[in-house]
C-alpha cells in the first residue's frame, strides 16, 4: 500500500517511491536502489554511513557531477560477468566489460579524498582492474562481430601464430586478384572473373561467347545460363592452402578468445566486488541528486523512540504535482507523551496522504536517504505496518472485511513498541456499531499493550473520545472550511478532532445527481435528530 516499487493501479514504476528516487545511471545501481528500498536498515551505524556519504555529494556539486558523468559509460558489469563466467559471453560482452573497467580508476581516484567512512569503504572495495582491462584492450578489436567462431575477434599482434595465418588468408585474397589479371592477359578474355562460393570453392568464370578462347589447361567445373566456370591445377592447390589457413585461423582465434574469457572468469571475485561498490556509489549519487533537486533534508536518525517531522511531504504525490503546490505537515509521535494519533477529517482532505507520507519518510530515513521535510528526527523502527485500502480474496472465500481483519490481526500479533503502525479506517467493512466497537478496541489495545507509534485514521467521530481518555493518545484532524453548502480542503493537519465527515459534500463534488444529494441531506437530518 505504500507503493514502494510498483504502483497499485498501473503495476509500474511510475507513481512509486522507486520512481521518484531512481536517478541511477547504471543497471546495477537501479537494482541496488530497489533492494535498498525493499530492505531498510536497522543498524544505526549503517544508516549514518549512508547519510554521511550522501551529505558529501549533496554539498559538493562539482564532485557529484564528475562522478555521475564517469558512471554514464559503465555497462552492467554484473550481467556481463554472469555471461562470461557461464561461457556464453561473446566478444562484444568482453569488450563492453573492458571499456567499463577502464573507467574504474577515475571513479576510484575521485572519491579517494572523501572522509565519509562509507566512501572510504567503497574506495577500498573498488579494484582498478587495470590488468584485466589491459588484457581485453590488447586482445579484442574495437567492433567485434557477434559470432565467436568465424574470426575477426582479435587484434593483429595479439598472437604470432594467428598473425601468420591472417597473413596467409589475406595474401591468398591478394593472390586471387593477381590471378584474375594474369588470366585475363594470358587468355585475352577481358571480362574473365575469378570468384568463390561455398559450394564449388574458387573458380574462373568465362562468358559463353568467349568459351572458345579458354586456355587448354582449364577444366570445366560448372555450366551456367550465360557462362562457364573452370578451374586449373594451380587454382585448386591454392584454394586448398587458403581454405585450410582460414579454418585454422578461425579455430585458433576461437581458442584464444575462449582462453581470454576463462582468464577473465578467474578474476570474477575482484570484478564482482568492484561492480557492487560501483552500484552502491551510483545509488548514493542518485539519492544526493534527488535530494538537491527536490529540497530534501538530512534526517537525524537515532536509537530513541520519538518520531518528529517538520513540514513533511509525500515524496510521490509531491513529485506528481506542480512545484511548491504540496501542503506540508508536521508530525510528532512521542512515546513519553502522545504516540497514538487519532486522525479524523473528510474524504479527499488528505488523511491517507498524511499517513503514507509519515511511513515513507520513516522508511527513507532508514534506507539512509535524505527525506522530504524541513527537519526530521527519526527513532529507528523495527517494522512499518500498514492497513490501508480495501481489497478482497474471493478465491479463498475472504471478503473485503475478512481481509481487513486478517491484516489487522497480523499487525496486532506482530507489532512491538519499536514499530510504526499506519491504520486507515479500521472496521469500516461492517455495520456502524460493529465497526466502531472493533476500531475502539484495536486503538485501546495498541495504546495499552503494544505502545507502538501509531497513526489511526477514522471516520468514526466517536473515536475522538479516545484522544481525551487515553493518556498517550491525541486527536488531530485535516482542516476544512465551509463556504455555503460547499467545503474547501486546506490539507493541513491541526490539533483536535473533526465533528463532520462532509461525505455528502464530497458526493456532490463527485457528480452524484442533484436529487440524490438533496434526498441524502433529508435522510441525514432525520438520522441526526434521532
Amino acid at each position: 500500500n505504500l507503493e514502494l516499487v510498483q504502483s497499485l493501479a498501473e503495476k509500474s514504476k511510475r507513481g512509486t517511491l522507486l520512481g521518484v528516487l531512481d536517478r541511477t545511471l547504471t543497471s546495477m545501481g537501479g537494482r541496488k536502489l530497489r533492494h535498498w528500498i525493499l530492505h531498510p536498515l536497522l543498524d544505526l551505524d549503517a544508516i549514518q554511513g549512508r547519510l554521511g556519504a550522501i551529505e558529501i555529494f549533496f554539498d559538493d556539486t562539482e564532485l557529484r557531477m564528475r562522478l555521475r558523468e564517469a558512471l554514464k559509460g559503465v555497462a552492467d558489469l554484473e550481467r556481463l560477468l554472469g555471461r562470461i563466467t557461464s561461457r556464453t559471453g561473446n566478444a562484444r560482452d568482453v569488450k563492453a566489460l573492458g571499456r567499463s573497467l577502464e573507467r574504474v580508476p577515475a571513479l576510484r581516484a575521485a572519491i579517494a579524498g572523501c572522509e565519509a567512512p562509507l566512501l572510504r569503504e567503497l574506495h577500498a572495495a573498488m579494484d582498478d582492474l587495470a590488468d584485466v582491462a589491459g588484457w581485453i584492450d590488447a586482445a579484442v578489436v574495437d567492433e567485434p562481430p557477434l559470432p565467436i567462431t568465424e574470426g575477426g575477434l582479435l587484434k593483429d599482434g595479439y598472437h604470432p601464430d594467428l598473425d601468420r595465418l591472417h597473413g596467409l588468408v589475406r595474401g591468398g585474397r591478394d593472390w586471387i586478384a593477381a590471378l584474375q589479371r594474369e588470366e585475363r592477359d594470358r587468355s585475352g578474355i577481358s571480362n574473365l572473373k575469378v570468384g568463390y562460393n561455398k559450394v564449388f570453392g574458387y573458380y574462373i568464370e568465362v562468358s559463353k561467347g568467349n568459351k572458345g578462347e579458354v586456355p587448354a589447361d582449364y577444366e570445366r567445373k560448372q555450366t551456367l545460363v550465360n557462362a562457364e566456370r573452370y578451374v586449373t591445377p594451380g587454382l585448386k592447390a591454392r584454394e586448398e592452402e587458403i581454405l585450410t589457413a582460414q579454418e585454422r585461423m578461425q579455430q585458433l582465434e576461437y581458442e584464444l578468445f575462449v582462453a581470454l574469457r576463462d582468464r577473465i572468469s578467474g578474476e570474477a571475485r575482484r570484478i564482482q566486488t568492484t561492480a557492487d561498490a560501483l552500484a552502491a556509489l551510483d545509488v548514493l549519487l542518485s539519492l544526493a541528486e534527488v535530494a538537491v533537486a527536490k529540497g530534501y533534508a538530512k534526517p537525524e536518525v537515532n536509537a530513541g523512540g520519538e518520531l518528529r517531522i517538520r513540514d513533511g511531504r509525500h515524496p510521490v504525490v509531491e513529485d506528481l504535482m506542480p512545484r511548491n503546490d504540496f501542503v506540508p505537515n508536521d508530525t510528532v509521535l512521542d512515546p513519553d507523551k502522545a504516540f497514538l494519533q487519532i486522525v479524523t477529517g473528510p474524504n479527499m482532505a488528505g488523511k491517507s496522504t498524511y499517513l503514507r507520507q509519515v511511513a515513507l519518510i520513516t522508511l527513507m530515513a532508514q534506507i539512509g536517504s535524505f527525506v522530504p521535510a524541513a527537519e526530521a528526527r527519526i527513532g529507528v523502527v523495527d517494522r512499518i505496518f500498514t492497513r490501508v485500502g480495501a481489497s478482497d480474496n474471493l478465491v479463498r472465500g475472504e471478503s473485503t472485511f475478512m481481509v481487513e481483519m486478517i491484516e489487522t490481526a497480523n499487525i496486532l500479533n506482530s507489532a512491538s513498541e519499536k514499530s510504526l503502525l499506519v491504520l486507515d479506517e479500521i472496521g469500516r467493512g461492517t455495520s456502524t456499531f460493529d465497526g466502531i466497537s472493533i476500531a475502539w478496541s484495536v486503538a485501546e489495545h495498541i495504546h495499552d499493550r503494544i505502545h507502538a507509534k501509531t497513526l489511526f485514521a477514522t471516520h468514526y467521530h466517536e473515536l475522538t473520545d479516545l484522544g481525551n481518555k487515553l493518556e498517550h493518545a491525541k486527536n488531530v484532524n485535516v482542516a476544512v472550511r465551509e463556504w455555503g453548502d460547499k467545503v474547501v480542503f486546506l490539507y493541513r493537519i491541526v490539533d483536535g478532532g473533526a465533528d463532520h465527515s462532509y461525505g455528502i459534500q464530497v458526493a456532490k463534488l463527485a457528480g452524484l445527481p442533484f436529487g440524490v444529494i438533496a434526498r441524502a441531506r433529508q435522510i441525514l437530518e432525520s438520522l441526526e435528530s434521532g
